[in-house]
């Protein structure tokens, strides 16, 4: 019979123990997505047609639905779409930016760049492609940039991307003079506007910035904008102001005297100005309160021994902190801040090579990478951030590789970094080489201080750099010689 038959089978299978062959294959799913989108581009099995402008694109239900929850709550319930063999997006997305979320849903892959990131962000939020959306997030925190960093802000905040939205608004305090004389800036909404001047931690020297700021957000729709004033003007430690700023510039300013509000303000800061200057008891008002700056220190280098060694210092907590490690240990190279990013040029390493190298660490990410390199390989060389873009200034060169170096080479030789477009290009060079300089930038110009000559002598010159011409001169001399200052 068929059945003894099967249970002589079954027992000539059995050896007493459970015999079992566990088949997988690991290229399956692939394959099946493979063949799924060749059904879809020969418009076989196909059972919706999706409409974006004037493209159309046919899908399959099931595909859509299992990875969109957008499509299955669309295809599931009891909406019209459910019946319809049709659904039309018309023009609320972008049919470039639907053809590669459904590319994505029928191969697993997308390719995002800096042109299609924010339209497959927003697109992937609304059709719930939540791996769309978290992919662009991420790709779009790593090419952060204050020039962007507003724009990310909204873009973040309305589609609850919280990283970015954490790492942008960090962005936007830490370089808020750079943002606030943007057309981005001018364009926020109130609330955001509010949310930035009254925050403790925005950064800026001058009071008198995040006022102009608020008087040029208000002019830039007056009609709508002035009644937002009193509220403005709120956010502005006005008492933090200069005496004579206060009340020559703010207390006249016809937006403030045509409103009675704004005016009362300005009266009651003036107030605790002069309470100020006439030590008169202690202020308490908000108009009055210095920020707190967000600037952290960070150790790092040293010119005796080889360090890739980076440290933070916690002032609050009195504690130093370890952070990433410079990927190239290396010793006298140049450090300098521009912005949330940390930029370590040169220096000598191993065997005392002298490299044209550049770090650059993210303050923000709290992670290295590497920028285009300096054309001449030098160390023992200052460097300082001006108008945005990082200048490296003497040093010795690469021309014997130790002591002393060809003075005609790189000691005079001055280089200009731009991050936005990840290009040096040299400047004029010093009036006479140094190195070991103090070099700092102050009211627009560059300075190096003292410093070690071509003949190792400390000298006691201060070189001066106009960008405008670009030129060096020498001002002034320092009390003494100096050099490793």
């Amino acid at each position: 019979m068929s059945v003894s038959t099967h249970e002589n089978r079954k027992s000539r299978a059995s050896t007493g123990s459970i015999n079992i062959y566990l088949f997988h294959k690991s290229s399956y799913a692939d394959s099946v997505l493979t063949h799924l989108n060749l059904l879809r581009q020969q418009r076989l099995f196909t059972d919706v047609l999706l409409h974006a402008g004037n493209r159309s694109f046919p899908c399959h239900r099931a595909v859509l639905a299992a990875c969109s929850r957008y499509f299955e709550a669309m295809f599931s319930g009891g909406l019209k779409e459910s019946q319809d063999s049709e659904v039309n997006f018309h023009n609320s997305i972008h049919p470039e930016v639907l053809e590669l979320l459904l590319d994505y849903a029928y191969s697993s892959r997308v390719i995002i760049n800096e042109e299609n990131a924010e339209s497959l962000l927003e697109a992937g939020d609304m059709l719930e492609f939540q791996d769309i959306r978290d992919a662009c997030a991420e790709f779009l925190e790593k090419n952060l940039h204050p020039t962007n960093c507003l724009g990310m802000l909204l873009l973040s905040d309305a589609h609850q991307c919280t990283k970015l939205y954490e790492l942008s608004w960090r962005m936007c305090l830490s370089n808020f003079q750079s943002i606030s004389k943007s057309e981005d800036f001018l364009q926020l909404p109130k609330d955001m506007v509010v949310q930035l001047l009254s925050s403790e931690e925005l950064e800026t020297e001058d009071e008198r910035l995040v006022y102009e700021s608020a008087i040029n957000w208000v002019s830039y729709d007056l009609s709508k904008r002035h009644c937002y004033l009193p509220e403005l003007l709120q956010t502005v430690r006005l008492a933090l102001l200069p005496a004579i700023y206060l009340m020559e510039n703010v207390a006249m300013e016809e937006l403030i005297t045509k409103q009675r509000k704004s005016k009362e303000i300005v009266e009651e800061s003036i107030r605790c100005k002069l309470k100020i200057l006439q030590n008169d008891g202690v202020v308490t008002s908000l108009c009055a309160r210095p920020r707190k700056t967000g600037h952290s220190l960070f150790l790092l280098g040293g010119q005796t021994f080889m360090c890739d060694k980076l440290y933070l210092v916690d002032q609050k907590a009195k504690e130093i902190i370890p952070k990433a490690d410079i990927p190239s240990p290396r010793k006298e190279f140049s450090a300098c801040a521009i912005g949330c990013k940390v930029y370590i040029t040169g220096g000598r390493g191993s065997e005392n090579g002298v490299s044209k190298d550049v770090w650059v660490y993210d303050t923000l990410h709290e992670e290295w990478s590497k920028a285009a390199p300096m054309l001449v390989a030098r160390f023992g060389h200052g460097s300082a951030e001006l108008k945005h873009c990082l200048y490296v200034v003497g040093g010795h060169t690469a021309a014997t590789g130790c002591l002393p170096a060809s003075p005609s080479v790189s000691l005079k030789q001055v280089e200009q970094y731009d991050p936005v477009t990840n290009k040096w290009t040299m400047v004029a060079p010093l009036r006479e080489g140094v190195s070991n300089a103090a070099v700092v930038s102050a009211k627009l110009k560059l300075f190096a201080f003292g410093g070690t000559s071509v003949s190792h002598d400390k000298l006691p010159k201060v070189q001066c750099y106009d960008q405008c011409e670009n030129r060096w001169t020498v001002p002034a001399t320092c009390p003494q010689p100096w050099r490793y200052t």
